[in-house]
Protein backbone atom coordinates (compact mmCIF):
# COMPACT_ATOMS: atom_id res chain seq x y z
CA UNK A 1 0.00 0.00 0.00
CA UNK A 2 2.75 2.14 1.16
CA UNK A 3 4.49 1.69 -2.76
CA UNK A 4 1.14 2.37 -4.40
CA UNK A 5 0.79 5.93 -2.02
CA UNK A 6 4.18 6.17 -3.04
CA UNK A 7 3.66 6.16 -7.36
CA UNK A 8 0.58 8.19 -7.47
CA UNK A 9 2.66 11.07 -5.35
CA UNK A 10 5.18 11.04 -8.08
CA UNK A 11 2.48 11.00 -11.16
CA UNK A 12 0.94 14.12 -8.76
CA UNK A 13 4.65 15.23 -8.91
CA UNK A 14 5.19 15.51 -12.32
CA UNK A 15 2.03 16.39 -13.47
CA UNK A 16 2.97 19.84 -11.74
CA UNK A 17 6.11 20.11 -12.60
CA UNK A 18 5.37 20.00 -16.46
CA UNK A 19 2.98 22.50 -16.10
CA UNK A 20 0.79 20.78 -18.33
CA UNK A 21 -1.25 17.72 -17.26
CA UNK A 22 -4.44 16.69 -17.81
CA UNK A 23 -6.91 15.79 -14.63
CA UNK A 24 -7.94 12.25 -15.43
CA UNK A 25 -11.68 10.95 -14.24
CA UNK A 26 -13.87 7.83 -14.99
CA UNK A 27 -15.95 8.01 -17.83
CA UNK A 28 -19.43 9.07 -17.16
CA UNK A 29 -21.68 6.13 -18.00
CA UNK A 30 -24.45 8.40 -18.21
CA UNK A 31 -23.18 9.70 -20.79
CA UNK A 32 -21.72 6.70 -22.64
CA UNK A 33 -24.28 4.70 -22.43
CA UNK A 34 -27.32 4.98 -25.39
CA UNK A 35 -30.47 5.68 -23.75
CA UNK A 36 -31.57 3.35 -26.05
CA UNK A 37 -30.85 1.28 -29.45
CA UNK A 38 -33.21 0.63 -32.00
CA UNK A 39 -30.02 0.98 -35.39
CA UNK A 40 -30.46 3.30 -37.97
CA UNK A 41 -33.24 4.21 -40.32
CA UNK A 42 -32.68 4.48 -44.34
CA UNK A 43 -35.12 6.89 -47.00
CA UNK A 44 -35.61 5.55 -50.31
CA UNK A 45 -35.35 9.91 -51.95
CA UNK A 46 -35.36 8.79 -55.61
CA UNK A 47 -34.78 5.95 -58.24
CA UNK A 48 -34.04 6.32 -61.72
CA UNK A 49 -32.32 4.51 -64.58
CA UNK A 50 -30.04 5.10 -67.16
CA UNK A 51 -27.43 4.09 -69.75
CA UNK A 52 -28.72 0.35 -68.26
CA UNK A 53 -27.83 1.43 -64.58
CA UNK A 54 -30.68 1.52 -61.49
CA UNK A 55 -29.52 4.73 -59.37
CA UNK A 56 -31.27 5.17 -55.73
CA UNK A 57 -31.01 8.42 -53.83
CA UNK A 58 -31.00 7.57 -50.45
CA UNK A 59 -31.30 9.27 -46.47
CA UNK A 60 -30.25 7.75 -43.33
CA UNK A 61 -31.86 8.63 -40.29
CA UNK A 62 -29.92 8.14 -36.95
CA UNK A 63 -32.77 5.63 -34.42
CA UNK A 64 -30.20 4.82 -32.06
CA UNK A 65 -31.08 7.17 -29.24
CA UNK A 66 -27.30 8.53 -28.95
CA UNK A 67 -24.55 10.21 -31.07
CA UNK A 68 -23.64 7.44 -33.49
CA UNK A 69 -21.38 7.33 -36.93
CA UNK A 70 -22.50 4.86 -39.74
CA UNK A 71 -20.29 3.33 -42.85
CA UNK A 72 -20.67 0.93 -45.28
CA UNK A 73 -18.36 -0.71 -48.18
CA UNK A 74 -18.71 1.51 -51.37
CA UNK A 75 -18.62 -1.84 -53.11
CA UNK A 76 -19.93 -5.29 -52.14
CA UNK A 77 -22.43 -3.68 -49.13
CA UNK A 78 -25.76 -3.47 -51.57
CA UNK A 79 -27.58 -5.91 -53.55
CA UNK A 80 -30.90 -5.14 -55.55
CA UNK A 81 -33.94 -7.56 -56.21
CA UNK A 82 -36.09 -7.04 -59.64
CA UNK A 83 -38.43 -10.68 -60.23
CA UNK A 84 -36.69 -12.73 -57.47
CA UNK A 85 -33.20 -12.14 -58.96
CA UNK A 86 -30.67 -10.76 -56.98
CA UNK A 87 -28.09 -8.61 -58.71
CA UNK A 88 -24.98 -7.05 -56.47
CA UNK A 89 -24.25 -3.54 -57.25
CA UNK A 90 -20.89 -2.01 -57.93
CA UNK A 91 -20.86 1.24 -55.99
CA UNK A 92 -22.57 2.38 -53.16
CA UNK A 93 -21.84 5.84 -51.20
CA UNK A 94 -23.86 5.40 -47.23
CA UNK A 95 -22.43 6.99 -44.33
CA UNK A 96 -21.14 9.59 -42.48
CA UNK A 97 -17.96 10.46 -43.52
CA UNK A 98 -16.79 9.40 -40.51
CA UNK A 99 -18.46 12.19 -38.16
CA UNK A 100 -20.95 11.52 -35.52
CA UNK A 101 -24.61 12.41 -36.56
CA UNK A 102 -27.24 13.60 -33.63
CA UNK A 103 -30.13 11.20 -32.12
CA UNK A 104 -33.38 12.06 -34.44
CA UNK A 105 -30.81 13.60 -37.28
CA UNK A 106 -31.37 12.58 -40.69
CA UNK A 107 -28.65 13.34 -43.67
CA UNK A 108 -28.54 12.61 -47.29
CA UNK A 109 -24.96 13.36 -47.88
CA UNK A 110 -21.34 14.32 -46.39
CA UNK A 111 -17.95 15.72 -47.17
CA UNK A 112 -15.61 13.69 -49.06
CA UNK A 113 -12.31 14.41 -51.15
CA UNK A 114 -9.52 15.87 -48.86
CA UNK A 115 -8.93 18.96 -46.53
CA UNK A 116 -7.13 20.70 -49.44
CA UNK A 117 -9.91 19.71 -52.00
CA UNK A 118 -13.52 18.62 -49.94
CA UNK A 119 -16.36 17.57 -52.31
CA UNK A 120 -19.75 16.86 -51.14
CA UNK A 121 -20.66 13.19 -51.57
CA UNK A 122 -24.61 12.40 -51.82
CA UNK A 123 -25.80 8.96 -50.39
CA UNK A 124 -26.89 6.97 -53.84
CA UNK A 125 -26.34 3.25 -54.85
CA UNK A 126 -25.87 2.37 -58.54
CA UNK A 127 -26.36 -1.44 -59.91
CA UNK A 128 -25.39 -1.58 -63.61
CA UNK A 129 -27.41 -3.67 -65.46
CA UNK A 130 -30.39 -3.21 -63.29
CA UNK A 131 -33.36 -2.12 -65.24
CA UNK A 132 -36.21 0.38 -63.38
CA UNK A 133 -39.04 -1.87 -62.50
CA UNK A 134 -41.83 -2.54 -59.90
CA UNK A 135 -41.41 -4.44 -56.82
CA UNK A 136 -37.58 -4.19 -56.59
CA UNK A 137 -35.99 -4.08 -53.50
CA UNK A 138 -32.41 -3.09 -51.94
CA UNK A 139 -30.41 -4.46 -49.44
CA UNK A 140 -27.55 -2.55 -47.80
CA UNK A 141 -25.31 -4.43 -44.95
CA UNK A 142 -23.42 -1.31 -42.71
CA UNK A 143 -21.77 -1.12 -39.73
CA UNK A 144 -22.34 1.95 -36.90
CA UNK A 145 -20.82 3.10 -33.48
CA UNK A 146 -22.23 4.94 -30.71
CA UNK A 147 -21.89 7.49 -28.13
CA UNK A 148 -18.59 9.21 -27.17
CA UNK A 149 -14.95 8.85 -28.91
CA UNK A 150 -12.39 7.27 -26.93
CA UNK A 151 -8.89 7.58 -28.55
CA UNK A 152 -7.79 4.68 -26.20
CA UNK A 153 -10.80 2.16 -26.38
CA UNK A 154 -12.28 2.42 -29.77
CA UNK A 155 -16.63 2.02 -29.92
CA UNK A 156 -17.60 -1.32 -30.92
CA UNK A 157 -19.06 -1.38 -34.05
CA UNK A 158 -22.45 -3.07 -34.81
CA UNK A 159 -23.41 -4.39 -38.47
CA UNK A 160 -26.89 -3.90 -39.58
CA UNK A 161 -28.62 -4.35 -42.73
CA UNK A 162 -31.08 -1.52 -44.63
CA UNK A 163 -34.01 -3.66 -46.23
CA UNK A 164 -35.50 -1.05 -48.55
CA UNK A 165 -38.37 -0.75 -50.90
CA UNK A 166 -37.76 0.86 -53.76
CA UNK A 167 -41.43 1.71 -54.61
CA UNK A 168 -41.80 3.24 -51.83
CA UNK A 169 -40.09 7.17 -52.26
CA UNK A 170 -40.20 10.12 -50.39
CA UNK A 171 -39.34 13.43 -51.39
CA UNK A 172 -40.59 15.74 -49.07
CA UNK A 173 -38.28 15.21 -45.94
CA UNK A 174 -37.06 17.85 -43.70
CA UNK A 175 -33.70 18.07 -42.89
CA UNK A 176 -32.03 17.68 -41.02
CA UNK A 177 -33.48 16.73 -37.76
CA UNK A 178 -36.05 14.20 -38.46
CA UNK A 179 -37.48 13.74 -34.49
CA UNK A 180 -36.84 16.07 -31.79
CA UNK A 181 -35.02 14.82 -28.71
CA UNK A 182 -35.34 16.07 -25.87
CA UNK A 183 -32.48 18.17 -24.10
CA UNK A 184 -30.20 17.42 -27.20
CA UNK A 185 -29.45 21.43 -28.68
CA UNK A 186 -27.62 23.63 -27.29
CA UNK A 187 -27.65 27.24 -27.23
CA UNK A 188 -23.91 28.59 -29.05
CA UNK A 189 -24.40 31.24 -25.29
CA UNK A 190 -24.04 27.56 -23.36
CA UNK A 191 -20.53 27.11 -21.46
CA UNK A 192 -19.55 23.71 -22.57
CA UNK A 193 -17.87 20.78 -19.63
CA UNK A 194 -14.72 19.90 -20.76
CA UNK A 195 -11.24 18.53 -19.41
CA UNK A 196 -9.51 19.59 -16.52
CA UNK A 197 -12.93 21.79 -15.14
CA UNK A 198 -12.56 24.01 -18.18
CA UNK A 199 -14.96 25.34 -20.16
CA UNK A 200 -15.52 25.82 -23.98
CA UNK A 201 -18.17 28.46 -25.52
CA UNK A 202 -18.87 29.82 -29.30
CA UNK A 203 -18.11 33.18 -29.35
CA UNK A 204 -19.10 34.07 -32.37
CA UNK A 205 -20.47 32.51 -35.69
CA UNK A 206 -20.07 34.17 -38.60
CA UNK A 207 -21.03 33.26 -42.90
CA UNK A 208 -17.81 34.05 -44.56
CA UNK A 209 -17.34 33.87 -48.71
CA UNK A 210 -16.47 30.35 -48.64
CA UNK A 211 -18.77 28.66 -45.38
CA UNK A 212 -18.66 29.58 -41.67
CA UNK A 213 -16.33 30.51 -39.11
CA UNK A 214 -16.53 30.05 -35.72
CA UNK A 215 -13.79 31.71 -32.88
CA UNK A 216 -14.35 29.52 -29.86
CA UNK A 217 -13.08 30.28 -26.12
CA UNK A 218 -11.51 27.95 -23.91
CA UNK A 219 -11.89 29.33 -19.69
CA UNK A 220 -9.39 27.57 -17.13
CA UNK A 221 -9.72 27.72 -14.07
CA UNK A 222 -7.42 25.32 -12.98
CA UNK A 223 -3.52 26.34 -11.06
CA UNK A 224 -2.45 24.70 -14.30
CA UNK A 225 -2.28 25.36 -17.76
CA UNK A 226 -4.58 22.99 -19.82
CA UNK A 227 -5.08 21.79 -23.61
CA UNK A 228 -8.87 21.36 -24.75
CA UNK A 229 -9.34 19.76 -27.75
CA UNK A 230 -12.57 19.80 -29.98
CA UNK A 231 -11.30 18.73 -33.48
CA UNK A 232 -12.46 20.52 -36.29
CA UNK A 233 -16.72 20.85 -36.36
CA UNK A 234 -18.94 19.76 -38.90
CA UNK A 235 -22.54 21.42 -39.51
CA UNK A 236 -25.66 20.29 -41.12
CA UNK A 237 -28.37 21.91 -42.33
CA UNK A 238 -31.22 22.68 -44.19
CA UNK A 239 -30.20 20.28 -47.18
CA UNK A 240 -28.98 17.48 -45.02
CA UNK A 241 -25.49 17.26 -46.11
CA UNK A 242 -22.50 17.03 -43.06
CA UNK A 243 -20.15 19.84 -44.17
CA UNK A 244 -16.71 19.78 -43.09
CA UNK A 245 -13.85 17.25 -44.02
CA UNK A 246 -13.78 14.83 -40.78
CA UNK A 247 -10.37 13.84 -38.61
CA UNK A 248 -10.18 12.73 -35.56
CA UNK A 249 -11.13 15.21 -33.23
CA UNK A 250 -7.74 15.16 -31.10
CA UNK A 251 -5.64 15.48 -34.04
CA UNK A 252 -6.73 19.22 -34.96
CA UNK A 253 -4.38 21.97 -33.43
CA UNK A 254 -5.22 23.73 -30.21
CA UNK A 255 -3.72 26.81 -28.33
CA UNK A 256 -2.81 26.09 -24.47
CA UNK A 257 -5.34 27.91 -22.15
CA UNK A 258 -2.98 29.37 -19.35
CA UNK A 259 -3.36 28.67 -15.42
CA UNK A 260 -6.89 30.73 -14.67
CA UNK A 261 -6.46 32.63 -17.97
CA UNK A 262 -8.55 32.33 -21.43
CA UNK A 263 -8.02 31.21 -24.66
CA UNK A 264 -9.40 31.60 -28.43
CA UNK A 265 -9.02 30.23 -31.58
CA UNK A 266 -11.50 29.99 -35.02
CA UNK A 267 -12.28 27.29 -37.03
CA UNK A 268 -13.41 26.70 -40.26
CA UNK A 269 -16.08 25.04 -42.45
CA UNK A 270 -16.84 25.08 -45.90
CA UNK A 271 -20.73 25.48 -46.62
CA UNK A 272 -22.47 26.62 -49.73
CA UNK A 273 -24.07 30.23 -49.08
CA UNK A 274 -27.47 28.92 -49.71
CA UNK A 275 -27.98 26.21 -47.01
CA UNK A 276 -29.29 27.60 -44.06
CA UNK A 277 -30.92 26.31 -40.60
CA UNK A 278 -27.15 25.13 -39.68
CA UNK A 279 -26.10 22.76 -36.50
CA UNK A 280 -23.10 22.92 -35.51
CA UNK A 281 -21.34 19.39 -34.05
CA UNK A 282 -18.35 20.43 -31.59
CA UNK A 283 -16.53 16.99 -29.99
CA UNK A 284 -15.23 18.63 -26.71
CA UNK A 285 -12.58 16.61 -24.61
CA UNK A 286 -14.00 15.90 -21.62
CA UNK A 287 -12.83 14.33 -18.58
CA UNK A 288 -9.90 12.34 -19.46
CA UNK A 289 -7.40 12.64 -22.51
CA UNK A 290 -8.56 11.82 -25.88
CA UNK A 291 -11.81 11.11 -24.79
CA UNK A 292 -14.39 13.54 -26.09
CA UNK A 293 -18.36 13.91 -26.20
CA UNK A 294 -20.21 15.38 -28.63
CA UNK A 295 -22.51 18.21 -28.96
CA UNK A 296 -25.59 20.06 -30.91
CA UNK A 297 -25.69 24.05 -30.92
CA UNK A 298 -28.34 25.73 -33.03
CA UNK A 299 -26.83 28.57 -35.15
CA UNK A 300 -30.03 28.47 -37.19
CA UNK A 301 -30.12 32.23 -37.10
CA UNK A 302 -26.85 32.53 -39.23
Amino acid sequence: MIIKRRIAAVIVMAIAVSGCGYIVTPPDEETATPASNHGWGAVVTGVAEASGTLHVDLAIRNDTGDWSALSAATSGSARVTSGGKASDCATAYVGTGGASLAPGFISRGYTAGSMTKPVTQLLYVECAGVAKAAGMSLAIDYSYVTGPFNYYQPSKQVKATFDLKLDQVSSDIKYPIAQKVAKLIESPTDKIAAINNCTVQLTAATRTPTGMEFTWEVTNPSDYPAYVHIGTPPVIGSDGVIYGFYQSPHLADTPITPSGGKATWKTTVTVPAEVTGLYVMPSVESQQQKFFINHAMDITDK
